[in-house]
């Protein structure tokens, strides 16, 4: 026989002790009460109509699927999306609650051990705008719950991307060397090193060969010349430039030269090696151990505080580097706080 339930407000109170077990010892639907009734809420009420498992009435009337989304979409912000990813996840027999904070919590078995991870998910409409800041609040508060956080993004057709999302204390085993001072020629847009080059490629992968020179990105060149291991010079005239002139050159064609550079700096000092990502479409790809060694492992994306992107390109950077077998990092740079948020496709 069909479970019942009535509509209260906006909850479904379902009350036959047979019908309160096999909902919530058995499948983990609602909250009980002081009364050991069943409470349900709209979302979880709508999915066992939809299912075939309840019907709902309201003053001894049977209420239909469309009536029940009409009082949900009331009641719920964003109730549709909210719905479909409920759903989903039911569907594939996670345990999910609504929750305030977020959106949902849920719980999966993590491994042969039955023992169960919390996470907590952000529902998204693919219209929905990406916050670098909203993102960083959310991931402070699961680092102080010691859970998991996802991001659940629905497309118009209702189709669902899932992303699991965290801070990451990147880390890498290459040491700082010491090299031989020498000069950069300013060569149009990079600069060339002609003499004492090979143990900055050796040593730490810095630049590329460019004939029986080295060339090194704009970064690059900045980062050795605030450490006194280099000197530039024009290539015409020879003359030399000073840490603030060359800097304001630089500045003129990559006008967020600061953030990068700070960042880029981070991560050498975490001892890492850091190449261009622009063909990745990202700024910087980051090896944890040398090139002959290993791959790069990650993707490195450079935002200040306040960035905000459609969803569309956030799939576009975390799809990419899932199929060159990197991880993607948005780091979000604040003055001179930096915070490292690692994005990853997810399979609930």
């Amino acid at each position: 026989m069909q479970a019942s339930g009535e509509l209260i407000k906006d909850k479904i109170v379902v009350k036959k002790p047979r019908d309160v077990g096999r909902f919530f010892t058995k499948s983990h639907f609602g909250e009980t009460t002081s009364d050991n009734n069943l409470k349900l809420d709209l979302i979880e009420g709508i999915f066992l109509l939809d299912e075939g498992k309840l019907k709902i009435y309201k003053n001894n009337n049977e209420m239909d699927f469309q009536e029940l989304v009409k009082i949900a979409s009331e009641n719920i912000s964003c109730f549709e999306i909210k719905y479909l990813i409920f759903k989903d996840l039911r569907k594939r027999g996670l345990k999910v609650k609504l929750y305030d904070d977020f959106d949902f919590c849920v719980q999966k078995q993590e491994n042969e051990n039955k023992r169960e991870k919390t996470c907590f998910l952000k529902a998204f409409s693919e219209r929905d705008f990406f916050d670098i800041d909203e993102t960083k609040r959310f991931v402070n508060t699961i680092i102080k719950k010691n859970e998991g956080l996802w991001f659940a993004i629905v497309d118009e057709e209702g189709d669902i991307t899932y992303y699991d999302v965290a801070p990451l204390d990147i880390k890498g085993g290459i040491h700082e060397n010491i090299f031989r001072k020498t000069d950069g020629f300013l060569v149009g847009n990079r600069v060339v090193i002609f003499e004492k080059f090979k143990d900055f490629l050796d040593k730490e992968f810095y630049g590329k060969s460019f004939g029986s020179g080295l060339q090194l990105s704009m970064v690059e060149t900045l980062y050795l010349f605030e450490k006194n291991i280099i000197n530039i010079r024009d290539l015409k005239s020879g003359k030399g430039f000073s840490k603030k002139d060359f800097f304001e050159i630089v500045k003129q064609n990559q006008p967020d030269i600061n953030n990068r550079l700070l960042v880029f700096s981070d991560l050498k000092k975490r001892g890492l090696i850091v190449k261009t990502g622009f063909k990745f479409g990202a700024h910087f790809r980051v090896y944890t151990n040398q090139p002959d060694k290993t791959h790069a492992e990650y993707l490195v994306h450079v935002v200040e505080k306040g960035f905000r992107s459609m969803w569309t390109e956030i799939s576009r950077a975390v799809r990419l580097a899932h199929s060159v077998n990197k991880e993607i990092i948005f780091v979000r740079v604040d003055d001179d706080k930096i915070d490292y948020i690692k994005f990853g496709r997810l399979r609930p």
